[in-house]
């Protein structure tokens, strides 16, 4: 069993599964696959069920039973891995958006770097992103800048969902207090690391749009973002 458990959430990834699946386990250090599936109907958990014969006590599958949104999907998975014993759990898509070679460089930041949370940054050296029209990158990159203005947090990429987290972070974390299911629940996440005050360390990376199956993103989650930043702070001001 490694240290490390690579939660993946996924609604219908078949396109991108498999192929995710074997780059992650072919990695130079031993990685853990948790996917956490939404009842994708076109039948993304059967082809995991069918790699598992392959892959034994290396990669894990939880089914849920409906499309409940990505926060839900990871806090779903971070009870899994603390209940397993992981001292390392990652936040990772299943499209390539994110490169599984960028999971050593995570792992080794909070392993031997001092981190307690490690973000695979694509603004801290400039705007690291491939393929992504230029309305979406403004949109991305003046979000961060505005989360990091509203929150204090000292963090260039705050919408950022490639992670590891250390077991310790997400043992004090309320996941029963957690307000957000979509694209603040990545900000949210950081945000109650940084007010425990835990380090947050950013390690660039080159973030590449998906080539296969279709993106989640929406209007309502950003709008989620938008507004969700402004009550995350003022929560955390008059619980002080």
């Amino acid at each position: 069993m490694s240290d490390a458990l690579v939660i993946i959430p996924t609604y219908n990834e078949l396109e991108n599964i498999e192929a995710i699946i074997e780059a992650v386990l072919s990695q130079d250090k031993d990685f853990d696959i948790l996917v956490v599936d939404d009842n994708s109907p076109d039948g993304t958990s059967s082809k995991v069920k069918s790699l598992q014969f392959k892959y034994k006590n290396v990669l894990y599958l939880e089914e849920r039973s409906e499309k409940s949104g990505l926060g839900t999907a990871y806090i779903h998975g971070f009870k899994w891995a603390l209940d397993n014993h992981y001292e390392y759990v990652f936040e990772m898509d299943a499209d390539f958006s994110h490169d599984p070679k960028d999971l050593i460089r995570l792992y080794n930041s909070c392993k031997n770097g001092g981190a307690d949370f490690a973000i695979g940054s694509r603004y801290l050296k400039g705007i690291n992103v491939v393929n992504w029209p230029l309305g979406r990158i403004l949109l991305s990159y003046f979000a961060s800048i505005y989360v990091r203005v509203i929150t204090g947090m000292k963090i260039y990429d705050t919408t950022a969902g490639f992670v590891c987290i250390k077991r310790h972070v997400l043992q004090n974390i309320d996941f029963n207090n957690i307000q957000f299911i979509g694209y603040a629940f990545q900000i949210e996440m950081k945000f109650k690391t940084y007010l425990n005050k835990y380090k947050l360390v950013e390690v660039p990376i080159v973030f590449t749009d998906r080539v296969k199956g279709q993106s989640k993103m929406s209007k309502g989650i950003i709008s989620e973002a938008v507004i969700g930043v402004v009550k995350m702070k003022l929560i955390s001001i008059f619980n002080k």
